[in-house]
């Protein structure tokens, strides 16, 4: 199955779950919670009040191993006037992020920000439902952000939300 089939089959629409493509063209199937949606909008709004330019959810990537959907991406003026709203990105946004699930290893989720890198990221941050954040750059883990952002507070100040 291509991405364009995914995004035109009706009867996958109003399903709550994130989807994507393994290299098979197979679709993988991830729930999808509010607090995740949440989390979504809090870090999208907070990197386009930080950074100005784009912020996208659930931002298609084509990579080796099939379309992986980041939860949230920030892409410079440069990256979009490069690729606009291509679907799925051919390249990874500069910025990827991560919810972590519950429902994935921290295996997966290595696997996963290795092709965001193999794709160009500059960074990914992976997010705990609990707002917990770690920052990743292609030489391994950093103690910040090289965009000089910090989700953090935001997101702790977002957990008493119910």
């Amino acid at each position: 199955m291509k991405w364009a089939d995914v995004i035109a089959d009706k009867s996958l629409r109003n399903l709550p779950y994130k989807i994507e493509l393994d290299r098979y063209g197979n679709i993988l199937m991830s729930p999808a919670g509010n607090r995740r949606g949440r989390l979504q909008v809090r870090i999208a709004s907070l990197l386009e009040r930080s950074l100005g330019n784009e912020a996208i959810s659930e931002c298609s990537i084509d990579t080796p191993e099939g379309v992986k959907v980041a939860d949230a991406a920030w892409c410079s003026p440069e990256f979009l006037h490069r690729h606009g709203y291509e679907t799925p990105y051919p390249s990874a946004p500069e910025i990827c992020v991560e919810i972590r699930s519950p429902s994935h290893s921290e295996e997966e989720t290595r696997f996963k920000v290795g092709l965001y890198f193999e794709q160009g990221a500059k960074e990914v941050w992976i997010v705990l439902e609990t707002g917990s954040v770690r920052f990743c750059g292609p030489e391994g883990e950093r103690s910040e952000s090289i965009f000089r952002v910090d989700p953090r507070p935001e997101l702790r100040h977002g957990r008493q939300e119910r």
